[in-house]
């Protein structure tokens, strides 16, 4: 394989016809959410979106459209963030590593307080064009975004578990400029397609990492679903980074969970692998495995 080959298949072009990936429900949303009641018009202003957001970086994920899909409200998890929104005052959720912001988006629609959301993720842009993909502006979807990577120290410092929520006050939301404030005071954490851009103990960091942002309140959440696998293991072809996938299994999962990051008996984790086989175009039949999963507090 020639290496202009090698990245085509990293990198594949765009390609419309995987807009069909969309369905019913989720056409309605983004018709109440942008106005647009022409369905090609609604198409095309999708289309125009996902094109500049693919030149920020080319995940698969923005190729098959996923960042229009409403993945967040069918997870098992999603329920239980709801009912933390409207049982548990002043609830914080965090949608880390938003991209464009549609997972928080169907929760506050569906919801969950606007005042007491944040989204946060690597590239400002994502955010941006999340504004002109809703048609909104910071006034009009007033959730603050926090630029973050994860993995820095300078945003999210390394920190204990915490023991207790946290007694110092918090600066107004729309003032944080760090992960970091809010460690032990999120009573929710939606995190998708994100630890599996990673290896095998990168992705043990990351959980050690976001693990203290979460209360230890019993009933807190952290949840997603990303690339799986039945046995964990690499896959055999390359992400959009130029590495090869590590993939959990959901019982490797859930020993990192309870036993590497908590302590047994501190959370418990739910986790299975469900295979999606789909139809590419450029990519012919594809048969990917992804694990829905949650880690609640007890």
């Amino acid at each position: 394989m020639s290496a202009a080959q090698s990245e085509s298949d990293e990198h594949p072009p765009l390609n419309e016809t995987l807009y069909s990936n969309l369905d019913e429900k989720e056409l309605e949303f983004w018709s109440v959410q942008t106005g647009i009641k022409d369905p090609e018009e609604l198409k095309q202003h999708i289309v125009s979106i996902q094109k500049q957001i693919y030149k920020v970086h080319p995940y698969r994920c923005i190729r098959a459209f996923s960042f229009a899909r409403l993945k967040i409200s069918r997870l098992p998890a999603y329920p239980q963030l709801l009912r933390l929104g409207k049982e548990r005052p002043g609830a914080l959720f965090l949608d880390l590593a938003c991209c464009v912001g549609n997972d928080v988006r169907k929760a506050v629609a569906d919801g969950f307080p606007v005042n007491q959301a944040l989204a946060s993720d690597l590239h400002p842009e994502f955010w941006e064009m999340g504004h002109k993909l809703f048609m909104t502006t910071p006034e009009t979807f007033p959730v603050p975004f926090i630029e973050a990577d994860a993995f820095d120290s300078a945003y999210l410092a390394p920190s204990p578990l915490p023991t207790a929520e946290p007694t110092a006050p918090l600066p107004p939301l729309s003032e944080l400029k760090t992960l970091t404030p809010l460690v032990g005071r999120l009573a929710a954490i939606h995190t998708s397609a994100f630890f599996h851009l990673f290896p095998e103990e990168k992705q043990l960091e990351l959980a050690k990492r976001i693990a203290p942002l979460l209360s230890p309140e019993p009933g807190s959440v952290i949840f997603g679903v990303h690339g799986g696998l039945p046995v964990k293991g690499v896959r055999d072809r390359k992400n959009s980074h130029g590495i090869y996938m590590f993939c959990h299994s959901p019982d490797s999962w859930k020993d990192l969970w309870e036993k590497e990051v908590f302590a047994e008996g501190q959370v418990r984790v739910e986790a299975a692998v469900i295979e999606r086989p789909r139809q590419d175009p450029n990519m012919g039949i594809v048969s990917s495995h992804h694990m829905v999963w949650s880690v609640t507090r007890l």
